[in-house]
């Protein structure tokens, strides 16, 4: 299957796999890692998403160590209702070599990089004083066909919200298991792997999302998002007097590393 089409594939069953929950009934001292969810639970986690969608956004951290002793974080926060989000990405590296920060902004669609060095300099250059954003549509792949991982990562926030609950019946077909309590930003919080492996973290209180980690096709590395402070967000994309668009300024782009 091409690299596009399997990340195309992983954020549709990212949209599906999420979706897990609390339980209302019962206590953790009656179960063991590993037993299949309740019906409690399969209401609870039908609504999951909705909740973030009615809660309008959150802050997020998304963590991915795609190299050895090389971490790419994402820090900002996201408006679920409109699908728009910001937020810092910083590379740190174990081997001496300095911090990689940009400031990124993102929709469904386009991806606007800032704070890249050389750039307004590169753009003055070109006739484009005062630019300090590249504008370019999302991609799951490079000019070289590989996949971008930022590109992939900003994908899979959105997927996180939706507009209407699920039926919890589809919900006791799948197979998740119940993986114990633990601790999330000091909130306790019920565990819960999907059938693929992938590991859902639910406010005990709240029943709010608070963490999903899941392995990447073809990676040998996981990826975790981490939600907080769920509420309304509005974010507001660079405007048009401080970006331009990289396929206009191809040459620029590629010295950049766009």
């Amino acid at each position: 299957m091409p690299a596009r089409s399997r990340w195309i594939a992983l954020l549709v069953a990212l949209a599906v796999s999420v979706l897990a929950g609390c339980s209302s009934g019962g206590s953790a001292a009656d179960r063991n890692p590993g037993d299949e969810i309740t019906e409690d639970e399969a209401r609870t986690l039908a609504g999951l998403l909705h909740r973030n969608f009615t809660a309008g956004g959150a802050d997020f951290t998304i963590t991915a160590p795609y190299a050895e002793n090389t971490v790419l974080t994402l820090t900002g926060e996201m408006d679920f209702r409109q699908g728009i989000g910001r937020a810092q990405a910083v590379t740190t590296y174990g081997n001496g070599q300095p911090d990689d920060t940009r400031t990124l902004f993102f929709t469904t669609a386009d991806l606007w990089y800032g704070d890249v060095p050389g750039l307004p300099e590169a753009m003055a250059a070109a006739g484009r004083p005062g630019t300090t954003y590249l504008e370019r549509p999302i991609s799951t792949t490079q000019a070289n066909g590989t996949a971008s991982l930022v590109d992939v990562l900003v994908q899979l926030l959105p997927n996180l919200s939706q507009r209407a609950d699920d039926d919890p019946r589809s919900f006791l077909e799948r197979d998740y298991t119940w993986q114990g309590q633990r601790s999330v930003d000091g909130q306790l919080a019920a565990a819960y792997q999907t059938g693929t492996g992938a590991t859902i973290v639910v406010s005990a209180e709240t029943q709010m999302l608070l963490q999903y980690t899941t392995r990447l096709p073809d990676q040998t590395f996981e990826v975790t998002i981490t939600l907080s402070d769920p509420g309304a967000r509005t974010i507001t994309v660079p405007d048009q007097a401080e970006t331009a668009l990289a396929s206009d300024y191809p040459q620029v782009a590629a010295e950049l590393g766009f």
